[in-house]
């Protein structure tokens, strides 16, 4: 039995890679995923240049790269960009991204929750909706605190996608009848969508954060692993509307009402 294999919750984080290796091949299709105006990306990188500052060079992780969306925003902002992912599908997108826009971005195969980087490495850690997917989130903001040099600075993007509030509740329900073709039967429906919509709800039923990953819970446990100066950052409007822009008028609406959020914290 390898080392890998004896880790509690192994076969769980091998589904979470094996999912997400498979969305790789329609992740840049999708808003929230990828960035499809000017507006988000400057709004985007406000928000990152408002609690990163300007890189000047600093050395920046970012975690759960997926093809690089965050790491080609933080690589205009002038950091030295390292991005890790640990499916290879996205790995092998985001390298060819970065090749065709002549970007010096690192991409390394690697594990959020066991990096096996060095300590006191780099001037910045950050993830964008990565939280929610972690099996031992403790273990990894440890990890992150670690890897960071004193006084370096941890950014999460993240959101509760368990819990809807009355209006998004009703606006999802709107969005899923309005968005029915009843004039399919059941069999003509796409069976790989349907495919990763049953392996999202079992990974989500598995993970720590399997009742919603709210802000303050994921804070405590930042304070717990070291972390000070915790800020909750809730303003994403600027981003969230220009998303909607690119989504289904109800589907957009439902977003703006979910509970999404920055978190900043220091080491």
């Amino acid at each position: 039995m390898t080392h890998e294999q004896s880790l509690p919750n192994f076969e769980l984080r091998d589904e979470i890679r094996e999912y997400w290796g498979r969305r790789a091949e329609t992740f840049d299709s999708q808003p929230g995923h990828e960035i499809f105006s000017e507006e988000e990306r400057l709004a985007w990188l406000r928000l990152f240049e408002k609690h990163l500052e300007c890189g000047n060079q600093r050395k920046v992780l970012d975690l759960a790269s997926g093809t690089g969306v965050i790491s080609h925003l933080l690589d205009d902002l002038g950091f030295d960009v390292t991005g890790m992912d640990w499916a290879e599908p996205m790995l092998a997108k985001a390298r060819a991204k970065a090749k065709a826009r002549a970007r010096a971005i690192r991409f390394l195969l690697g594990d959020a929750e066991r990096t096996l980087e060095p300590s006191d490495h780099y001037d910045a850690v950050t993830c964008r909706h990565l939280v929610w997917t972690l099996v031992d989130p403790a273990t990894a903001f440890s990890e992150w605190h670690r890897i960071l040099k004193p006084g370096g600075r941890l950014l999460i993007v993240d959101g509760d996608f368990v819990n809807m509030g009355p209006i998004s509740k009703i606006l999802s329900l709107f969005a899923g009848y309005r968005g029915s073709d009843r004039s399919k039967a059941p069999s003509a429906k796409d069976p790989m969508a349907a495919d990763m919509a049953a392996v999202h709800r079992s990974i989500l039923q598995r993970v720590y954060f399997s009742n919603g990953a709210r802000a303050d819970s994921v804070a405590s446990l930042l304070q717990a692993a070291g972390f000070t100066d915790i800020a909750i950052d809730s303003d994403l409007k600027s981003i969230n509307r220009a998303q909607r822009r690119h989504l289904p008028f109800f589907k957009g609406l439902e977003r703006a009402t979910q509970h999404r959020y920055a978190i900043c914290a220091v080491k």
